[in-house]
């Protein structure tokens, strides 16, 4: 079996060093950049089930990602030798409005309900959970298992993981269309940047993981929904004594601190198409929110900023994400894991397993 990936970010990565674990002969993964080098390597790493749930059936499938992490990390590292940072942190969501706090009381209450660890705190609890959080909060909802990775290094990890089990991964190969014959999916026409070759890459399979460029891809079923780029501004800081402990939201913000003084904060949400500029505006609102979050940022040193380009897939209403594209298309033979919007690092390896299983391709 054959099986040709586009896209190699972690999505086509984790998929591709699944199916080599569950015995497929060949899987060649094609990159028009460098692997990793989109939204999975620019992105903060948080592994927030709890917090970033939005329904029951989300909050059951994104808490079983974020506590098979750990394992699946840790098969990285015999892999590989790459630490890819992974910690259970913990997290505190802050509240300055009483509105917010109350509806954080339910979700917190459900929660528990359901066997999780969560609770709800006052301002001088939360202080002493991370005694660096603002003074002027009424509360927090702290998840004491949420949990982060370092996404640059599982990027790295995982292709190393992969070319060593045997997976092709070319980069500069723009994919310029779908091939089908009799209404399925056989393969890629591709172009190498630096011969200009074309060619047309056959497989038993074809899987569609090119996060935010996903719908330009020609010959994608019109009946696939649209995903679309959403542009977020990150900067990293540097406390050259570290002094953050956990993950920190509120509101739209939040900062990561690594446990090694680099903290990342983000991010803006801006529906810009692939533009990627790092903007004054973009920098100032993330900067001025984090101080918000964390006051003693003042004193950190400014390490870097980038962007990335969240996939998000456009529902009828245009409002919030809709749901990740997971499986089967319908286009026979094509297969799908793109459109994870804020939590792809999250769900990859639930991803990969559940493309691997679509396919048809059973476990050792």
């Amino acid at each position: 079996m054959r099986i040709v990936i586009v896209g190699a970010g972690v999505m086509g990565c984790a998929t591709a060093l699944e199916l080599k674990q569950r015995g497929v002969r060949e899987v060649v993964v094609l990159d028009q950049s460098v692997p990793g080098a989109e939204a999975s390597s620019a992105a903060a790493g948080m592994l927030a089930a709890q917090i970033e749930s939005r329904d029951d059936a989300e909050l059951d499938s994104f808490v079983a990602a974020r506590n098979a992490y750990r394992e699946w990390t840790e098969s990285l590292y015999d892999a590989t030798g790459i630490d890819v940072g992974y910690r259970r942190s913990g997290a505190l969501c802050i509240f300055r409005d009483q509105a917010l706090f109350e509806q954080a009381r339910l979700r917190v209450e459900a929660q528990r309900a359901r066997g999780l660890a969560c609770e709800l705190v006052d301002g001088a609890s939360a202080r002493h959970i991370d005694q660096e959080i603002a003074t002027d909060i009424l509360g927090a909802a702290y998840f004491p298992d949420e949990a982060q990775v370092d996404p640059p290094r599982l990027m790295r990890a995982l292709l190393s993981a992969a070319t060593r089990a045997g997976v092709t991964i070319r980069s500069g190969t723009t994919v310029s269309a779908l091939v089908t014959e009799g209404g399925r999916c056989v393969g890629v026409s591709a172009e190498s940047a630096g011969a200009h070759a074309r060619e047309v890459l056959r497989g038993d399979a074809v899987v569609l993981a090119a996060g935010s460029w996903s719908s330009l891809v020609p010959g994608v079923p019109r009946e696939l929904p649209r995903v679309r780029p959403v542009r977020g501004q990150i900067l990293m800081l540097d406390e050259r004594s570290p002094r953050l402990r956990c993950i920190v939201f509120s509101d739209h913000a939040y900062v990561v601190p690594r446990g090694d003084g680099r903290v990342v904060c983000g991010a803006t949400m801006e529906n810009v198409g692939h533009r990627r500029e790092i903007t004054a505006s973009g920098i100032s609102t993330v900067l001025n929110n984090s101080l918000r979050i964390a006051p003693c940022l003042g004193e950190a040193a400014f390490v870097s900023s980038w962007c990335n380009f969240r996939p998000q897939v456009v529902t009828p209403s245009q409002g919030e994400a809709g749901a990740p594209l997971v499986g089967a298309s319908s286009l026979p033979g094509l297969f799908v894991a793109t459109g994870h919007h804020r939590n792809g690092i999250l769900l990859a390896k639930a991803a990969a397993v559940a493309v691997a299983s679509a396919i048809g391709v059973q476990s050792h």
